[in-house]
Parts: C-alpha cells; structure tokens; sequence
C-alpha cells in the first residue's frame, strides 16, 4: 500500500542488503531525520522496539485466531482482522512508516516504547524506521516458510493423476477470473495495467483447506464432486504461484512487455518443472544424507539449506523466493521424511507465518471503504466489482464439466470461491511491491475476506439441496483426509 509501510526490505521490490537494517551494525543504519540519526548504541533500543512489536503482532493473532476458529471460521482470517484492530486502521498500535520517511505522528507503541525505556519519543521515532524494517523482513520469511508449508502438504503424485476434469475446472478457474478482472479494472475503471493485473491474480487463488474442512463436515470429502474440488483447487495452487511469480516480477520494472512475460512465464514453469526433476533424483541422497547427520535439528536445518536455496535461486533468475520455497515442499513432500519434516515445520511456521499476516492486516487503511468519504466510493465500487467476479470466475467452473448430468456442478463451483491464506499472499506481495493503491488494496482484503466467509454456507446449501454425490466417509477418514490436504 502507497501511503501505508512498503517495506524497504521485500521479496518483489526495492530489496537492498540484509545489512542495511541489521539493528546491531556499529556504525549509523539510516539517517532518520536531519537531527536524528540511528548507530550501534541505539542497537538495545531497535531490539526492544522489534520485541515490542512481535508482543503486539502475537497477541494480535492469538485474539483473532482464537476467535474465529470459535465461531467456525479460518483462523487465518482472524490474524488479519487482529493485525487490521492493532494496525492503521484501528489501534494505530503498529503504524509502519514509509521507507525513508520520518513519523511525524508516533504511533502508540513508539511512544510507549520510549516512555518506558527512557530514551525519549525523538529517539524511539528515529529508530522505529529500523525495527519496522526487521519486522518486515519477519513477514517475509514468514511467507517463505508458508509457501515451503504448502508445497510440503501438497500430493505431487495426485498432482499428476488428477483427471482432465479437475485439470479444465483448474484452468477455467485460474484464466475467467484472472481476465475478467484484469480486463474490467482497466477499461471500466480506468487502471493501468500493473496494478490491474495484481488484482487479477489475486482473483486467481483458491484455499483447498477451507474447503476440505467444510467438505468433510458435509461427508462430500469422498463424492466426485468432493474430489474434483480438491484435485483442482491443488492445481489452482500450482498455477496460482506461477501466476504470482510472473506479476510480481511485472511490478519490479514497472512495464508490461510481451517478452519479459513470456519470458516470466517459462522461466517459472521450467524452474519448477526443472527444480521437481532434479529434486527428486537427487532427494535419496539428501535422506542418505540426513540418516547419517547425529545433531540435533538435522532434518529441519537440512531442509531449510534447501528451501532457502532454492528460494535464492529463483530470485537470481529474476522470479520470486516463494516459487522457490513451494517447489523445495513438493521435492520434499515425495521424500519418506516428509511426515516428520511436515510435524517439524509447524511450529517453524506458527512462529513466522502470523507476523506476515498481521502486517498485511496492519497495513491495510480500510477506512478508503468508508461510504460516507466521497473520494472513497470508487474503492467501494472496485471492492464490489471484484466480489462478483471472483464468485462468478468460480461458479461458472462446475458448468465446464460436461457428459455428466447427474453431477452437481454448481457445488464443484461453489467449492472453488474461498480464497483464503492463499489470497492474502497474493494481497501481501502486491502491498510489498507497491503495486496496489491504498483503495485497491483494501477492496482486495475485502474481497478476499467475504469469499471466504460466504463459500462454507453456501457449499452446504448447495449440496444439501441436491441428491447428488456418492457415500460419504466416517468422521475418522475424513478428518484424516483433511489433515493430508490442508494448508
């Protein structure tokens, strides 16, 4: 967001050195102001403000979490309704200045931070640039570590087996969406084609572990229809990080050229496709390896050289360091460690992931939404414009299905219309990018956000009004089937 925190430090933009922001340089990180300045002994001032800030962030989603897993909704969404309370829009607790900016305006906790430290609100403003900077780079590690989750959990096998009607559901469901509102936004509103195209992405995302719970609550895990929404949404994944990848890489030069998006695009799809090959020959070493490692952390630290690897490399070849950590899961997923790995990483992920979603949530200023500001109907339209297009995009899925009468296509769309995690990624990446407005920022949390609520009632009204669907699993089978396939 443009007028929010982009952060110096990102995956998609403006990334300098690790160790312009390191808090513990002996000599001055960053001239803050002209009568400020931030050096090695205000390094005890950056680390309180940095654990300060993860109190709130923690706390933030822990509330939120526990919430809305209590009223049977994700937990990710009350991570970023927690960050949205702390953040610009509410509690002002987190406020993450420009880069380069000075914060004219304290936020609570840089107050806060210098009244209980001693070191005086000048002081805790000129450092707060630093720790909200090491915050950031938190957030995106977080968001590596998510992608690494994701590929980790994901079926490779079933990624190739999965018949041509989950793979024409999976298309249909990526492309309708994706153009329609690319398209939309940029002859009905006006946009350039950046901007536009991010939003489009976003758009794109299907959350396969929304709908497998709700799936399996419905006993529909086993139906066919149950399994083409699976087998899709898991494409939908595959296809969606590509998708990222490209219009990610589009944001850092700012221009839209035919070439550098072909290029983009088989860049993407070989380094996968390439990375999954030689990953998978060369995967029994790394066990043999591993086997024969006798410290502690041997299987977690060897597959975090890898996952950091590969995120390197694609970020050398001009892609994104999530590409590169989805695609390490998915090696790794095919090995026989990857029970144990999948249990070591979650408390990986518990600690990281939560920072990277309670920063979106903090950074989105959804006061742009607040009808009664006249300058702000515009975002409320594009927020409106987008909620239709990512239900249509996804309803009109199931209808693509043909030679099956008895089957029921509008539960196989339904099924595809929560976002999700998976689509605040998509919105966190383009705030870190600078690529979205303040207002198309925020339409996107919103769309994202009502998706997600309205799939689960809606995919239980929908199959509870049909006869179709074949029997449904036991409890057991199903909650372990879900296990398998939640992200």
């Amino acid at each position: 967001m443009a007028d929010v925190l982009i952060p110096a430090v990102t995956m998609v933009a403006r990334m300098p050195s690790l160790m312009d922001c390191a808090p513990i340089l002996p000599v001055p990180v960053a001239e803050i102001s002209g009568e400020a300045s931030v050096g090695a002994e205000e390094a005890p001032l950056i680390l309180a403000g940095v654990l300060l800030s993860l109190i709130v962030i923690y706390l933030a989603s822990k509330v939120g979490g526990e919430f809305c897993a209590r009223i049977n909704l994700p937990p990710v969404l009350g991570e970023l309704v927690g960050g949205v309370a702390v953040g610009v829009s509410a509690l002002h607790l987190l406020i993450f200045p420009e880069a380069g900016a000075v914060e004219t305006t304290p936020s609570l906790l840089v107050s806060f931070l210098g009244a209980t430290t001693g070191a005086g609100l000048e002081t805790a403003i000129a450092v707060s640039q630093t720790y909200s900077e090491v915050i950031s780079i938190l957030a995106e590690l977080g968001v590596v570590i998510l992608l690494f989750e994701i590929g980790l959990e994901s079926d490779l096998q079933e990624l190739i087996r999965v018949g041509p009607q989950a793979v024409i559901v999976a298309i249909v469901g990526v492309v309708a969406p994706f153009l329609s509102g690319t398209l939309g936004l940029i002859y009905l509103f006006h946009m350039t084609a950046i901007p536009a195209i991010f939003a489009g992405a976003a758009l794109t995302a299907t959350s396969i572990g929304i709908t497998a719970k709700v799936l399996a609550e419905l006993q529909q895990l086993s139906s066919e229809e149950g399994q083409i929404i699976i087998g899709a949404a898991v494409l939908d994944d595959v296809l969606g990080i590509i998708v990222l990848a490209v219009v990610a890489s589009l944001a850092k030069t700012g221009e839209v050229e035919i070439s550098n998006i072909v290029y983009l695009v088989l860049s993407s799809v070989i380094f996968l496709v390439g990375s999954i090959v030689l990953g998978r020959f060369f995967s029994p070493y790394f066990v043999a390896l591993v086997d024969k490692l006798q410290t502690r952390g041997d299987l977690l630290l060897s597959s975090l050289i890898f996952v950091f690897f590969l995120s390197y490399i694609a970020t050398a070849i001009h892609l994104e360091a999530i590409l590169g950590a989805f695609t390490a899961g998915l090696v790794l997923a095919e090995t026989d460690k990857h029970k144990g790995l999948e249990e070591q990483v979650i408390p990986l992920a518990d600690t990281f992931v939560p920072i990277f979603f309670v920063c979106v949530g903090a950074k989105t200023d959804v006061s742009v939404l607040n009808p009664l500001v006249p300058e702000n109907r515009e975002g409320l339209v594009i927020a409106a414009f987008l909620i239709i297009v990512a239900i249509i995009g996804k309803v009109i899925t199931g209808f693509t299905i043909l030679g099956q009468p008895e089957i029921n296509r509008l539960a196989i769309g339904v099924g595809m219309i929560p976002r999700g995690e998976v689509g605040l990624v998509f919105a966190g990446v383009g705030s870190a990018s600078g690529a979205l407005s303040r207002p198309l920022e925020a339409a996107i949390i919103v769309m994202v956000i009502l998706t997600t609520f309205l799939a689960p009632p809606m995919l239980r009204v929908v199959f509870q009004s049909s006869d179709s669907g074949e029997p449904a699993l036991n409890a057991e089978v199903a909650s372990a089937t879900v296990e398998d396939v939640d992200t």
